[in-house]
């Protein structure tokens, strides 16, 4: 009766255990372009105890401004200041090449991540401050194994891949890679080589996905070809004309979803300027020329669910607005280029925007595609916030057309656009294993638990 009751409280500890642990079979989840964690697993760490004089003595030297990069780098998940930054990057870059940094920054971030999950619990190190009691931790507790870094697997991925886009921002982001990874120390969550470990793995990945997607953004010159005639765009040196050329990463093609063609715009045209201006339809125009990435959008519900606590979670969930957006950016500008769609004030001289007209075709509209990318994909994942996400695409469309830059079919084409690319990868991002419930791997475990 005894041993019965020993066991039986040993399964219920283990059980408990594995609960509180992070995604403890993260590491097994599908990757986008590597073929697995495993593949990338990390041999065995050598013992800590010759590195806990190091925490130790890095906590015992901080100063204030070591601290404020503890609360630094403390804040959202690992890739949330990488993402941050990105976003600033790629949605001013006038380059063919912008779409492709932010799709590979989130798609990376996650495949190394799946790697590192799966590294960490094949060999379950300690925690620094699970290791020594007299090593404090400064922030949450991470409950998840401690090699590699996680924290270190996202600065080595993004200081990778900003160099490579972005070879004026080298420097920086390496000196800010090297304070993000200075910081776990100091916080007690990560041994120096797990940080090391942490760095090399993303690092890894970053150029393996590099050199696959090498090929991805097209480098011919546009042939200069081009629909004329009334009722087509004029513009003289249109932007990313040959983006349809691109590969997609989940569509077969940037032209699977082409709408058809536009309509007459002479209904659009009359519905446009018999429009009246008020003060919130002026204020939801600038606010969405000006604040159009939805990453901030998803980075608040990261922070409402508490998901920048589960780092396999929350870089899922940015690899699949990533690839959603750079798909989504192939498909628009396809039919961009297919129809020539005429803009407002080229259609009608007379006619005055709030703001200026884009330099490339209207129809579908960009802003739209993009605003049905956000609505379709984060009510997927936050069904409770349907209703507002379904506004804020429905506010984000409209504000092209409150800006005078658009007619409404452009609008209704780029929202129907943006939800079928968002339909595709849920379908994809749903069969990765990621929404498994965790309690049948914790009974599996628990089975395999020697009877006694």
């Amino acid at each position: 009766m005894k041993k019965s009751l020993l066991t039986l409280v040993a399964v219920l500890c283990m059980a408990a255990s594995l609960s509180a642990q992070v995604e403890p079979v993260a590491g097994q989840w599908k990757t986008w372009f590597i073929t697995s964690g495993k593949a990338h697993r990390l041999p065995p760490p050598s013992s800590y105890k010759a590195e806990t004089a190091q925490v130790l003595s890095q906590q015992q030297a901080l100063d204030e401004a070591g601290r404020q990069q503890i609360l630094y780098w403390n804040a959202g998940s690992p890739g949330y200041r990488w993402q941050e930054l990105m976003a600033k990057l790629w949605m001013t870059d006038t380059s063919r090449y912008g779409a492709l940094a932010n799709m590979l920054l989130g798609v990376a971030t996650y495949d190394a991540t799946v790697a590192a999950w799966d590294t960490k619990y094949a060999y379950g190190r300690l925690r620094p401050f699970a290791a020594d009691s007299r090593i404090k931790v400064d922030g949450p507790k991470p409950e998840s194994p401690s090699y590699p870094c996680e924290h270190s697997v996202a600065a080595g991925v993004a200081a990778t891949i900003i160099s490579r886009f972005y070879p004026h921002l080298a420097d920086s982001v390496g000196r800010m890679a090297q304070r993000a990874m200075a910081s776990r120390i100091a916080a007690g969550t990560a041994f120096p080589s797990d940080t090391r470990a942490g760095f090399e793995l993303g690092k890894q990945i970053a150029e393996k996905e590099l050199a696959y997607t090498n090929g991805f953004v097209s480098k011919a010159a546009w042939d200069g070809k081009r629909l004329e005639g009334s009722g087509y765009w004029t513009g003289k040196t249109p932007m990313y004309p040959t983006a349809s050329l691109n590969k997609t990463v989940v569509l077969s093609s940037s032209s699977q979803f082409r709408p058809g063609p536009p309509p007459d715009f002479a209904k659009d045209m009359a519905e446009l300027k018999a429009f009246k201006q008020t003060f919130r339809s002026k204020a939801n125009a600038f606010y969405y020329a000006s604040n159009f990435s939805g990453d901030a959008l998803l980075h608040k519900k990261i922070f409402e669910h508490n998901l920048h606590l589960n780092p396999p979670r929350a870089a899922r969930l940015y690899a699949a607005l990533a690839v959603a957006y750079y798909d989504t950016f192939m498909a628009c500008w396809d039919a961009k280029y297919t129809y020539w769609g005429i803009r407002p004030d080229q259609y009608d001289t007379t006619y005055q925007s709030l703001l200026p007209t884009p330099p490339f075709p209207g129809y579908p509209s960009g802003h739209a595609a993009m605003s049905g990318v956000l609505g379709e994909l984060l009510s997927y994942f936050f069904p409770a916030d349907k209703a507002y996400f379904q506004k804020i695409a429905k506010d984000g469309a409209e504000s092209r057309f409150q800006a005078g830059i658009h007619f409404r079919s452009d609008n209704d084409a780029g929202l129907d656009l943006g939800r079928k690319v968002a339909t595709a990868v849920i379908h994809k991002v749903s069969t990765d294993g990621a929404d498994e419930q965790l309690t049948v791997d914790t009974q599996k475990k628990m089975a395999a638990i020697p009877k006694k």
